[in-house]
């Protein structure tokens, strides 16, 4: 089995945001997280996807989006503009770091992060090779928003979280990017059934290496 450092602790500044940074040898891209409601840089869920991505040879940056005394306030968590904002201040950040700032850029947003993501990809630079949505909220971004996302855009959903499925649907057809959406057999919301979160895995990590390593891509579709 490869071994990987783990990640170190880092702040993002101005906001001071707290962060744990992982770069395994010879990374291919960076990959930062913009994680749901109630949730954080400590998420079982996501730590152990980005572990994963780690082994694939893919840096990750899993971040809280909101300072401890924000998050006292229920709006902020909610607040998806705010959100992306700090998700483009990660990147940003990131540009400032040797050991990330020649790696070509993805963003992984679950649940309400979801629309973070793509609401900061809407503004985001070429850096920005891909995006991946895991149970999201891709629609709170908003449609003009979603229409200007240029970043190749995968959105992985439960078979059995029925709302979101339809949710998702709907943004994809504000969409103009590349992009897919995956709809995962028996899963729920959280992909807490056996293997689920790992077939998220097998399919973040292929989208992420297939484009970071090629800037060109040619439009998806929904993938049944």
């Amino acid at each position: 089995m490869t071994t990987i450092d783990p990640p170190a602790d880092i702040v993002v500044e101005p906001e001071g945001l707290a962060g744990s940074l992982g770069v395994p040898a010879d990374a291919r891209g960076l990959v930062i997280f913009a994680h749901g409601s109630g949730s954080g840089r400590f998420s079982p869920r996501n730590m152990y996807v980005a572990e994963r991505l780690r082994r694939a040879g893919l840096a990750t940056l899993l971040l809280d989006l909101l300072t401890p005394e924000e998050e006292t306030d229920r709006r902020n968590v909610f607040d998806i503009p705010l959100l992306a904002s700090r998700l483009s201040a990660a990147a940003t950040w990131a540009e400032s770091i040797r050991t990330t700032r020649d790696l070509p850029l993805g963003f992984f947003g679950a649940s309400t992060g979801a629309g973070a993501a793509l609401l900061a990809a809407s503004t985001a630079g070429p850096r920005l090779r891909a995006v991946v949505s895991r149970g999201g909220r891709p629609d709170l971004a908003g449609a003009p928003a979603l229409a200007r996302v240029r970043a190749p855009t995968l959105l992985v959903v439960g078979g059995r979280d029925v709302p979101v499925i339809e949710l998702n649907e709907a943004a994809m057809r504000h969409l103009h990017c590349p992009r897919e959406l995956v709809i995962v057999p028996g899963a729920h919301h959280l992909f807490e059934e056996p293997g689920a979160l790992d077939v998220v895995v097998g399919y973040a990590t292929r989208w992420f290496l297939r484009h970071f390593d090629n800037e060109d891509a040619s439009h998806g579709s929904r993938i049944p």
